[in-house]
């Protein structure tokens, strides 16, 4: 029951029809007990900056979700990033702090390591290749790079995105060897698709499909539907796969700790999640 005592956070993005956070959140908040909700808000580019600002001014406002295609403008909104978003160039997390200064956090590398890591799936000494280097590829490119693999290799369509993705990563992290490349996934451990590709049905596949070799694990950061064609593919070569809600999962109790909610773990949230599709 929402009511004059309810807290929100805003779940900010466009277009928001892949949205699953108010269907993971929401049906926890209710299991603890806690007056709040997570309210999708659909925000274009051009009105984002001044939107963000607006919403803080909000009396009941515990923070926001920040998601595509806003994740790096946020940064240069923040009056404080923290390490994590410094490095990869973006924030996904936003609230204010007691002095009233917007803080600016990023989770996404960190949820999608960890659903690795909990799969068994080794990240130290692989080789992994990242296509999409905006702000959610960059959140993954640095938290795998804290786990040491033996190469990270870069591409995007945009290569000035790749470019200043490498030397983000060759500043924080100088022993890790970054490459730029095409999208080859011929001989990697790990290829992940964290591009835009495959929100839409008639997107192309991001990489070739035909050079995955079996024992390849692909993972795809896209939501809009649980095996989109790219996992779907790698499926039928016998790939390991991780799915987007996989990253979502695991991030979400460094999210609620970094918004002062009890946590729990990824396993109480799948349970009580009530996802369509």
């Amino acid at each position: 029951m929402i009511n004059g005592h309810t807290e929100i956070i805003a779940h900010i993005g466009y277009p928001t029809h892949s949205f699953k956070s108010p269907q993971i959140y929401n049906p926890y908040f209710r299991s603890i007990g806690e007056n709040s909700v997570v309210v999708p808000l659909a925000c274009e580019a051009q009105d984002y900056p001044q939107f963000l600002r607006a919403i803080f001014a909000l009396r009941n406002i515990r923070g926001a979700l920040v998601t595509m295609p806003h994740k790096m403008t946020t940064l240069n909104l923040v009056d404080v990033a923290s390490p994590a978003a410094m490095v990869a160039g973006a924030c996904n997390a936003v609230k204010k702090g007691p002095d009233g200064r917007l803080l600016g956090d990023m989770f996404d590398g960190e949820g999608f390591s960890r659903a690795l890591l909990r799969k068994g799936h080794p990240i130290e000494g692989s080789k992994v290749l990242i296509v999409g280097c905006g702000g959610v590829g960059s959140a993954i490119a640095a938290a795998l790079a804290a786990h040491r693999p033996a190469v990270l290799h870069l591409h995007d369509r945009q290569s000035a995105s790749a470019h200043a993705l490498a030397q983000r990563l060759q500043t924080y992290f100088p022993a890790t060897r970054v490459e730029i490349s095409n999208p080859d996934p011929s001989g990697m451990h790990t290829v992940i698709n964290a591009s835009p590709l495959g929100m839409n049905p008639d997107d192309p596949l991001p990489l070739d499909v035909q050079r995955l070799a079996p024992q390849t694990l692909v993972g795809d950061v896209v939501m809009a539907q649980t095996l989109t064609p790219l996992l779907a593919a790698a499926q039928q070569r016998g790939c390991p796969i991780q799915i987007g809600t996989d990253m979502l999962f695991e991030q979400i109790p460094v999210y609620l700790a970094y918004f002062g909610y009890p946590t729990t773990d990824a396993q109480t949230l799948r349970q009580l999640a009530q996802l369509e599709g």
